[in-house]
């Protein structure tokens, strides 16, 4: 098993093009390239420093970057608040939110600042601020640490939003975040932190918001984003037994949305279901069901179908594989288009 070796002064060089690895740790490769690569970026959050982040993501960055890797108080407002000020500075900085649920009390700095600094200035200064945000559930977590807030976010003009589903795009759009002269949400799906796969540290990235056919079929689309697509492959193989061909986007970019792929895979299959952990209504799924029915209509050959987590708080730990949909939630929505 390779290593990636940062010996050299202020650098830090793949020793291998191709590595097995868990996002968890793509991620700590992404940021430590991005922090060799400009001293202007700093990392910011809670506990992120010495300990290296509730879920390591930051692990051993402070010994090599120093001041760079800051621990703050908890104070999520005071978080981006204080990021705000160092992007205004011409600092591009990184802050941690410790978990999804946490994210509340800095919302009004996020949606009610950061977001329109740029335009109430007319263009005079950017906020190049990347907010990473662990979300979603499958961890057995406690209340406020189990949540997909990722619409409120997505809603909100001036913010672009993204999630990797994968350890190699968690390694390049960290990357690409980080070089965006826009503030971006960077959703991390936490039950994707430890399953391993390759990372390509001598590839390209692909562009940071575009969506991507992970899968090809010819009977039916299936879409999601961060940990859902993993489900939706695990339904495709499902289906395929059957005797359905699916076709499995992963979405990447939630706002903005890449539509070119959809709308060719859906012209193609006359069919599409939209899987998220998030709650159905007013989501991120809606706004892309409501979009292909628009712009793809006498295409599609049955109704628009959503899977999601229900409308209700996110449940107590041993309800949440009630609450979060699986293949068996996706397959039910699969037959019901086939039936069409």
């Amino acid at each position: 098993m390779s290593t990636i070796d940062t010996t050299a002064a202020g650098t830090a060089k793949p020793a291998a093009r191709v590595e097995e690895m868990p996002m968890a740790r793509a991620l700590n490769a992404g940021l430590r390239q991005a922090l060799a690569d400009d001293p202007k970026v700093l990392l910011m959050g809670e506990d992120i420093a010495t300990l290296g982040g509730v879920f390591r993501i930051t692990e051993g960055l402070q010994a090599e970057f120093g001041d760079r890797v800051i621990d703050t108080p908890l104070a999520e407002s005071g978080i981006v608040g204080t990021a705000i000020g160092l992007a205004l500075r011409g600092y591009r900085p990184v802050c941690e939110i410790q978990f999804d649920g946490f994210i509340y009390p800095g919302f009004d700095q996020i949606t009610s600042q950061l977001a329109k600094l740029t335009n109430r200035g007319q263009g005079a200064f950017s906020m190049p601020v990347v907010i990473r945000v662990p979300y979603g559930g499958h961890i057995g977590a406690v209340e406020h640490h189990q949540e997909s807030p990722e619409a409120y976010f997505a809603h909100t003009p001036g913010l672009r939003v993204v999630s990797p589903s994968t350890p190699n795009d968690a390694y390049w759009m960290i990357q690409e975040a980080i070089a965006s002269n826009d503030p971006v949400m960077f959703f991390e799906p936490k039950s994707r932190y430890w399953p391993k796969g390759p990372v390509d540290f001598a590839g390209t990235a692909a562009p940071l918001h575009a969506s991507r056919v992970v899968r090809t079929g010819t009977d039916v689309t299936l879409l999601a984003h961060g940990a859902m697509v993993s489900v939706l492959m695990q339904a495709a193989e499902i289906a395929q037994e059957e005797g359905v061909s699916a076709e499995v986007i992963d979405l990447r970019s939630l706002s903005p949305v890449d539509y070119g792929p959809i709308l060719d895979s859906v012209t193609k299959t006359g069919r599409l279901v939209v899987a998220q952990e998030a709650s159905g209504f007013a989501s991120v799924g809606s706004e892309i069901a409501a979009t292909v029915a628009e712009r793809a209509y006498y295409s599609l050959q049955a109704p628009v179908l959503r899977v999601s987590g229900f409308d209700t708080p996110f449940p107590p730990a041993k309800l949440e594989t009630l609450f979060l949909p699986d293949a068996d939630r996706v397959m039910e929505a699969i037959d019901r288009a086939m039936a069409y």
